[in-house]
């Protein structure tokens, strides 16, 4: 499998005080194309600076991020904004839809932002909100629809770009089982069917077990591996 993502050597410290906390410790990890990769570690692991670093919504105290021909670090900001905007979809863990706006408006909002035409816009975001199972929402704002379809539209307004790259922080964290897992065969779908790569950070074995392979962290540092098939939530609260 041809790799997309590259990180190579991240180290990541942040100041607490006086103090300098090691969140990552010579981490490399490569995503391959359409594949679906999961992070698991306890709390405090490094899992979520991990996928900031690969979004490029933090940088690194050392090491690098590369995302194809681009490397993450010798983009200015206004590069990076514009990678983030054009080839990477995030999804979070609390939805962060605009409560003012409908769930059309909220998952055109990025093609807006990227200067595109109306049209074209409430277009495609009808489009993913159909892929998500949510075209008779469409005009319904946030408080009129339930967590699990929340999630789903946070979902569609990532994949409104059709991004290189999906990554996802804990998607299911607030939902039940049922809604979660409509939601992990989402992302599953967008591996299988668009070929794109995600790259979820979980703890959950019931939902890292969805994955084609799973990553574990301890103390910022990567400290086993396991691929499918035959992953199971069994095997992988074990490991």
């Amino acid at each position: 499998m041809a790799p997309l993502i590259e990180a190579r050597q991240l180290y990541k410290e942040y100041a607490m005080g006086e103090v300098s906390v090691a969140a990552l410790r010579g981490v490399d990890l490569v995503v391959g194309r359409g594949e679906f990769l999961a992070i698991m570690g306890p709390s405090g692991s490094g899992k979520s600076t991990l996928l900031h670093l690969l979004g490029g919504l933090e940088t690194a105290s050392a090491g690098e991020v590369a995302l194809e021909e681009s490397t993450l670090a010798e983009l200015g900001e206004r590069a990076m904004t514009v990678l983030r905007r054009r080839r990477i979809g995030i999804v979070f863990q609390f939805f962060n839809l605009l409560p003012t706006m409908t769930a059309e408006e909220n998952v055109a909002l990025p093609l807006l932002l990227d200067g595109r035409p109306w049209r074209e816009c409430t277009g495609r975001a009808a489009e993913a909100l159909a892929w998500v199972g949510l075209a008779d929402r469409a005009h319904h704002t946030p408080d009129r629809l339930s967590g699990g379809e929340q999630q789903r539209a946070a979902l569609a307004r990532a994949l409104v770009i059709r991004p290189q790259v999906l990554l996802a922080d804990e998607p299911t964290g607030n939902l039940d089982r049922a809604a979660g897992g409509l939601v992990l065969d989402l992302l599953r779908r967008a591996c299988s069917e668009s070929g794109q790569s995600v790259v979820m950070v979980t703890h959950d074995p019931w939902a890292a077990a969805r994955a084609d392979r799973v990553v574990f962290l301890r103390d910022g540092r990567v400290v086993n591996e396991l691929r499918g098939p035959g992953l199971t939530a069994d095997s992988l609260a074990q490991a």
